[in-house]
């Protein structure tokens, strides 16, 4: 067994691999190791062999040719924490040289599945080194410099260093992590061991900065959060002075989007009296261009249902088939909910059906239109259509179908995993049950947990029936004030 230490990266081990393969030694008879990385144990109850001496065997094949595109591949993965990362791409180094040429375009080839998902997992952890790090400034006998710490999920300093050393070239910098550290003097990047953050600067004058820069791009109308937590992770957020803003940002979120919608010059407002009809409700939302999201969508599509029915459901939005027809759960969607009502022993044509937003928002992506969530400003722009229709049909029960609605519908945010099935106080009804959408049903991508699912919302649907019909005899009662 031939054993190999890689302490100098990429370019030691690339050249060589490639020797390794002119002298035909096999991925099984090399074991490839980073410096430091401590030997196995094992290694020393099988013979080992120098690879000087390998080295010095004449070569019996050919220099390997590879492609361009395996060697990017290879190269990010380089960087990858995995101490098995070498011997992967050994591994597809061979094989490649053993006549696959085409085997980097086989994404299904288990050897070039997980090579690509460290190529992955690199690039999108040094895009997070370029956007999280921040610079403290230190004054020492009056020169500046400036430190920051951060922490990589990978070893990508030496990756990232030269685009600091390009966007940042008039500073003297460095930058901690617990691998490496890297500095530059202005002439010259110089690498060092990792440092942990204690030995970091703790704050300066530019946190103020950052703060005041992270309170004005704030936009409380587009928060996401989810996707904020995956961009953003919450490991980097000790070292990013803005954060410190963001819980408090998120707590006045709401007062501030109603100010911008207030501010609009549009409004969001229902331009016919109180005592509209339905009919005239209907044709004004029609014509309505409140926001954006009316430009895109083919008609607004309006509630339908009995004026005065006793259960109201409430969705998010249209989607593509409602926005072609004019008609609120009509598609996919629609279908399942149709389902889940008669499963429930309740007739569509006895309750209201409606949504949260009347136009169908969407990223069109070649001839498809992908549903997009509507954010908040959206959702307040439409909210005074809905607000109509609850004063018009004044329902006994409200099932919202989804976390919008029933965010909407409570002025909170819900999460229809945890709150599923539990009654909540409000002004609109008696009662207000947040339950699956029948879209989230279709989209989860287990069979079973579908199942579920739609068992789940057949279940709050026949409570919720039941709740109307006869509500002396319902378990539910008002438990969470919205």
């Amino acid at each position: 067994m031939l054993e190999v230490c890689i302490d100098n990266g990429w370019e030691q081990w690339r050249d060589l691999a490639r020797e390794l393969v002119r002298r035909d030694v096999a991925p099984v008879d090399v074991t490839w190791r980073d410096a430091g990385e401590r030997q196995q144990t094992l290694l020393g109850a099988v013979d080992t062999v120098s690879l000087d001496d390998v080295l010095e065997r004449p070569p019996t094949r050919p220099r390997p040719r590879v492609s361009r595109r395996f060697v990017d591949v290879a190269k990010l993965a380089s960087f990858h924490r995995d101490p098995t990362r070498w011997g992967r791409l050994y591994k597809l180094l061979w094989r490649l040289a053993a006549g696959e040429a085409g085997l980097m375009d086989v994404r299904t080839d288990a050897d070039v599945a997980e090579v690509e998902a460290m190529a992955k997992a690199v690039r999108r952890d040094a895009h997070k080194m370029k956007a999280f790090v921040r610079f403290k400034k230190l004054v020492v006998d009056g020169e500046e410099f400036f430190v920051a710490w951060h922490r990589p999920d990978h070893r990508i300093v030496r990756k990232v260093a030269p685009f600091f050393k390009d966007r940042f070239a008039a500073m003297n910098w460095t930058i901690m992590t617990p691998d490496e550290t890297v500095s530059w003097d202005g002439e010259r990047l110089s690498f060092d061991e990792g440092t942990p953050r204690s030995e970091a600067p703790q704050s300066d004058e530019l946190e103020g900065l950052w703060k005041t820069y992270y309170r004005s791009i704030f936009n409380p109308a587009r928060i996401k959060l989810q996707a904020m937590f995956a961009e953003m992770p919450k490991k980097h957020w000790a070292t990013m002075p803005e954060t410190a803003a963001i819980p408090r940002m998120l707590q006045e979120a709401s007062a501030r989007v109603r100010s911008m919608v207030d501010a609009s010059p549009q409004g969001a407002r229902v331009p016919v009296g109180e005592s509209a009809t339905y009919d005239e409700l209907r044709e004004a939302c029609r014509r309505c261009r409140a926001c954006e999201q009316c430009e895109g969508a083919t008609q607004a599509v309006f509630g339908e249902g009995p004026a005065d029915a006793r259960l109201m459901l409430v969705g998010e939005q249209p989607g593509d088939t409602e926005d072609r027809v004019g008609r609120p759960f009509v598609g996919p969607a629609g279908q399942v909910l149709d389902r889940a009502l008669a499963a429930a022993g309740i007739g569509r044509d006895t309750v209201y059906v409606t949504s949260a937003v009347k136009h169908f928002g969407y990223e069109q992506r070649g001839d498809k239109r992908i549903h997009k969530r509507p954010d908040s400003y959206v959702t307040e722009m439409c909210r005074p259509w809905l607000t109509a229709e609850l004063e018009l049909v004044r329902p006994q029960v409200i099932v919202a179908l989804g976390a919008t609605s029933a965010g909407v519908l409570c002025g909170r945010r819900v999460a229809v995993t945890k709150e599923r099935g539990q009654p909540i106080r409000t002004p609109h009804a008696e009662l207000l049950i947040p339950t699956f959408h029948p879209a989230a049903i279709l989209r989860h991508p287990d069979t079973t947990a579908q199942q579920q699912r739609f068992d789940a919302l057949v279940d709050d649907l026949r409570r919720a029936g039941q709740a109307v019909e006869a509500p002396e005899n319902s378990s539910w009662r008002p438990m969470v004030s919205s």
